[in-house]
C-alpha cells in the first residue's frame, strides 16, 4: 500500500471515529446501543494511571478502563466465561464477557477493585512465570529494553537497529528480534534477558513498574478468591506455542495449569493462547492437559467453528474513545464503514 493511500485511510478512520463521536454526545446511538443483539469475548491486558501505550499498544488507562464498566452497566449484559460458554445469554442486551491476558499486578491493583465496585465478572489469564523465578514476561522486558536502549544494539554477535516503532530489526535479514525470540524455547528468551539487562536496567524506575510487574502468587491467590474473578491459565512462559515443540508445548501446558492449581487451590480449565497462536497440535495438546475452554483471537482453521472449546475474542484499542471501542465491539471491526 502507498504511503499516500496509508494517510489518506487514516484520515478516514479518524474523521468516522471523530463523527461517531460526536453523534453519541449529540445521544444518536443510544436505539443502536439499546437494540443491539449477539455475543463478544473481550481482551484486556494492562492497567495503569496514564501514558497507556508508553511501551505497547495493549494497555488502558484505569480511568478508560472505568468508564468501559460504566457504559457496560448501562447497555450491556456482562456474563462470566462459564456462562458465555453455556451461551446463557441475555436476549434483551448485548453481550460480553471480559477477560485479562498476561497477569499483570496492575490487573489485582486496579482492575480487580473495579470489579468489585461494578459487581461485573472477568476471567484473568496468567503465566506460571513467577514459577521460573521472574516478575516480568520476556516480552515485555524487550519491549522496555527497545523503548530505552540504543538506536543500536549487538546482541549475539548480531546488529540490530531500531525502526521507526523502537522495534530492533536485524540490519543483515530484516526479521525483529522479538520475532526471531519468539521461534525460541525460553533458555533463550532468558539468556537475552540475562545479557540486556545491564545494558538497560530500567527496573529501578519505580514509575514504570505497573508496564511490567507480573502478580505475586498471593496476589494471585486474592484475586482468585473474589466472586466477580476466574482465572485461566496463559502458559508456563508466555511462548509462542505453535512456535516451539509440541512436547514442550504439552509439558507447558500442564505445569502452567498445576501451578496455577496449587496456588489458587481452584480448578483450572480455561487456556488462552499467548499471541493468539496455536495450531491443531497444540489445540489437542491443550484439551489433553485438562483444558476444557480455548481461547483464541481469531480463528485459524476451517475446522475450529466446529469446536465447542474454541471461542474467538476482540482485542479492546487503547487509541479509541469510549464510545467508539462499544461500537466496533458490537460490529467486531475497527474498520466497519
Amino acid at each position: 500500500m502507498s504511503l499516500s493511500r496509508k494517510i489518506g485511510l487514516k484520515i478516514y478512520r479518524e474523521s468516522k471515529y471523530l463523527l461517531r463521536e460526536t453523534g453519541y454526545r449529540l445521544g444518536l446511538y443510544s436505539r443502536f446501543y439499546r437494540s443491539a443483539r449477539g455475543c463478544r469475548i473481550l481482551i484486556y491486558h494492562g492497567l495503569c494511571k496514564e501514558d497507556p501505550t508508553r511501551f505497547n499498544p495493549i494497555f488502558l488507562t484505569k480511568d478508560r478502563f472505568e468508564d468501559h464498566l460504566k457504559f457496560y452497566k448501562k447497555y450491556f449484559n456482562v456474563i462470566s466465561l462459564d456462562d458465555y460458554y453455556a451461551r446463557n445469554f441475555s436476549n434483551e442486551r448485548f453481550n460480553v464477557c471480559l477477560t485479562f491476558d498476561d497477569g499483570f499486578a496492575n490487573n489485582y491493583k486496579y482492575a480487580l477493585p473495579l470489579l468489585e465496585k461494578y459487581q461485573l465478572p472477568a476471567t484473568f489469564f496468567i503465566t506460571a512465570i513467577g514459577a521460573a523465578g521472574y516478575d516480568i514476561l520476556w516480552n515485555d522486558f524487550l519491549s522496555i529494553v527497545s523503548k530505552y536502549g540504543p538506536e543500536n544494539l549487538t546482541y549475539k554477535r548480531k546488529l540490530y537497529r531500531k525502526d521507526n516503532v523502537n522495534k530492533y530489526i536485524s540490519v543483515t535479514d530484516g526479521i525483529s528480534l522479538a520475532d526471531k525470540l519468539r521461534n525460541a524455547g525460553f533458555t533463550e528468551k532468558a539468556d537475552m534477558m540475562r545479557l540486556l539487562y545491564p545494558q538497560v536496567p530500567f527496573k529501578i524506575n519505580q514509575a514504570d513498574m505497573d508496564y511490567w510487574l507480573q502478580m505475586t502468587p498471593k496476589e494471585i491467590r486474592k484475586l482468585a478468591a473474589s466472586p466477580y474473578v476466574t482465572i485461566g491459565s496463559h502458559g508456563y512462559y508466555h511462548n509462542d506455542l505453535a512456535r516451539i515443540k509440541i512436547s514442550d508445548t504439552a509439558e507447558e501446558l500442564i505445569l502452567s495449569k498445576q501451578y496455577l492449581e496449587s496456588v489458587t487451590r481452584r480448578k483450572i480449565k480455561s487456556f488462552a493462547f499467548p499471541y493468539g497462536s496455536y495450531s491443531p497440535e497444540v489445540v489437542e495438546a491443550a484439551k489433553g492437559a485438562g483444558y476444557r475452554q480455548l481461547l483464541a483471537m481469531d480463528f485459524k482453521f476451517p475446522q475450529d467453528i466446529n469446536d465447542p472449546a474454541l471461542l474467538e475474542r476482540f482485542t479492546v484499542n487503547p487509541f479509541i474513545s469510549t464510545h467508539n471501542q462499544m461500537y466496533a465491539t458490537i460490529k467486531r471491526s475497527y474498520e466497519h464503514h
